[in-house]
């Protein structure tokens, strides 16, 4: 019996920007249900960087300079928790979702692929936002903490556009992090990442050779802006250095977590 057959037509579905969009914020909205339905994720990527502010940054300063020790702990502990949103977010939720088999079945619906990884860093963006704001009100409310507005909004402004290159970092880990290892990788990353930055206790008590570690670490910079923006960086280097480091960063972590993907697409589709 004679068969027909036809060439195969890769169907790619036509929207209109309204609903193009619409389809994008949907999917960010879930996104970010769905990180504050996970109780686990919400309490610990805001408790812990709070935490560790108020023990810190306001406990254990003496109170001769409880309000610099505040203002300098303001910048570090943003940035901490900056990381932790992102490489959790990223990171440890990617790998989870890879190995559950989520994203072939993203992969498969007609969403772009692109409006799953926005709306994760869109989750990333609003839980950094959420955290700099508390502790700014813990810093001004028990700290002594007075920032002008214009530098308030700075300092937050950079501490959030901040987790786009560890969102980067977190991508890369996703897609080479085992779903089960996954939450062990991101805190053997970034626990010493922050410790070596100078992100708890200030970079000039370290040892020498942690010190001169510290310059390639993407936290080390991204606190350099910070602390430049509240007028505490110990030594004021130029802004275009640190962004440089980071843009080199998120671009590097962006080539590792594309080499994932397509590995990934080469051992499901071949």
């Amino acid at each position: 019996m004679a068969t027909t057959t036809f060439p195969a037509v890769l169907a790619v579905p036509r929207r209109s920007l309204s609903r193009t969009i619409a389809l994008y914020a949907k999917e960010a909205k879930y996104e970010l249900i769905n990180k504050t339905r996970i109780p686990v994720y919400a309490l610990s990527t805001i408790a812990i960087p709070l935490m560790f502010y108020v023990l810190f940054g306001i406990v254990l300063g003496n109170a001769s300079d409880r309000r610099d020790n505040a203002t300098y702990m303001l910048a570090t502990m943003g940035c901490f928790g900056t990381m932790a949103v992102a490489l959790f977010g990223f990171g440890v939720s990617l790998a989870m979702e890879r190995g559950q088999g989520w994203l072939q079945v993203k992969r498969a619906s007609p969403m772009p692929v692109s409006a799953y990884f926005l709306a994760k860093l869109f989750a990333a963006v609003v839980f950094s936002t959420v955290i700099m704001l508390l502790l700014l009100s813990v810093g001004i409310a028990f700290g002594g903490v007075r920032l002008p507005f214009a530098t308030a909004v700075e300092l937050v402004g950079i501490l959030v556009a901040g987790s786009i290159p560890f969102s980067a970092m977190g991508l890369a880990i996703g897609y080479f992090a085992k779903p089960n290892s996954a939450p062990a990788v991101v805190n053997l990353i970034y626990l010493p990442m922050s410790f070596c930055s100078g992100l708890w206790i200030p970079l000039s008590v370290l040892p020498h050779g942690l010190r001169a570690l510290a310059t390639i670490l993407p936290p080390y910079h991204l606190s350099q802006l910070a602390l430049n923006a509240v007028g505490m960086a110990p030594n004021p280097t130029p802004a275009w250095g640190h962004v440089e480091a980071l843009l080199a960063c998120t671009l590097l972590f962006l080539g590792l977590a594309a080499w994932g993907y397509r590995r990934d697409e080469g051992k499901l589709y071949g």
